[in-house]
């Protein structure tokens, strides 16, 4: 399965996408800093945009690597500037608790 980092800084949420995604067979690591996760030795960038969004958006350019992004249902200017910032994949924040195991799945390398 995929290396996955992980930088989503609300410790409930963020447990349960490790927790989740663990169960399906992804490798996770935590990252509490966006230059943490840019220098990440990952397949996957998962990246929370719920807080924290102009600085977290600049992991758009990281190359190399697929970029999973989810944000607030009620913030759909997140989810556009996400977009154009060069995230592969941008998902409400229900949708990743809902299927966090298939949407990394969508994105790892085979």
């Amino acid at each position: 399965m995929a290396r996955v980092a992980l930088l989503c800084p609300d410790l409930l949420f963020g447990s349960k996408l490790e927790g989740g995604l663990r169960a399906v067979g992804h490798e996770v690591a935590r990252y509490s800093s966006v230059d943490e996760a840019r220098g990440a030795d990952a397949d996957i960038l998962v990246v929370d945009l719920t807080s924290d969004v102009d600085s977290r958006l600049g992991l758009g350019d990281v190359t190399g690597r697929p970029k999973l992004a989810f944000y607030s249902h009620v913030e759909h200017d997140t989810r556009l500037r996400a977009e154009e910032a060069g995230f592969d994949l941008v998902v409400p924040r229900s949708r990743m608790a809902r299927e966090m195991g298939a949407l990394v799945d969508r994105l790892a390398p085979r």
